[in-house]
C-alpha cells in the first residue's frame, strides 16, 4: 500500500516513541538495527520525519540523537505519511484514475469507498503514542 521508505518511517516513528523522551535518545545505528532497516536508508527517512519538526526531533553532539516529544507522540499516524509525502494515498482511487467519483466511478469505487473510510479513520483517530503503547508488537520482519 505504500512505499519502502513509508513502511520504514512508520516503524521507525513507532520505535523512538518506544525507546526515547525528550531527556533520552536513540542513536541512529539503534533506530536501523531496531526496525531491520539498512542504516543510510533510514537516515534518509529519519531527515524526512525531522523536517520542520513534524514528526521526530534531533540534536547534535555527544549526548545527541532523535527523540519524540510529548506534543508529536499525540499526533495522528498519518502525520507520519503526510511527512512521507504519501498522505494523499489514502484519499486516491485504488485503481489510480484521476477522476474517480461518486458520480464517474471506477470499478472498484463502490467496494472501496467504505474501506477507504475505514482506513482514513485508522491512521487519523489513532496517535503515534497509540502505536507505541501496543508492546506485544513487533518491528522487524519476521521476528517478534
Amino acid at each position: 500500500m505504500f512505499s519502502k521508505a513509508t513502511e520504514y518511517a512508520l516503524r521507525a516513528t513507532i520505535y523512538i516513541a518506544q525507546h526515547t523522551t525528550e531527556d533520552s535518545k536513540c542513536r541512529i545505528d539503534d533506530i536501523a538495527r531496531g526496525i531491520d532497516a539498512p542504516v543510510s536508508f533510514t537516515a534518509k527517512i529519519l531527515q524526512a520525519l525531522r523536517k520542520d519538526e513534524k514528526v521526530i526531533n534531533s540534536i547534535s553532539g555527544p549526548n545527541g540523537g532523535f527523540y519524540i516529544t510529548d506534543k508529536c507522540r499525540k499526533k495522528p499516524v498519518r502525520a507520519i505519511l503526510d511527512a512521507m509525502g504519501e498522505g494523499e494515498v489514502l484519499e486516491k482511487c485504488v485503481l489510480g484514475l484521476k477522476k474517480c467519483s461518486n458520480t464517474s466511478p471506477c470499478p472498484m469505487h463502490s467496494d472501496y469507498k467504505e474501506i477507504k473510510k475505514k482506513l482514513l479513520r485508522l491512521f487519523e483517530d489513532r496517535t503515534i503514542q497509540d502505536l507505541a503503547d501496543d508492546k506485544g508488537m513487533f518491528l522487524k520482519l519476521g521476528k517478534k
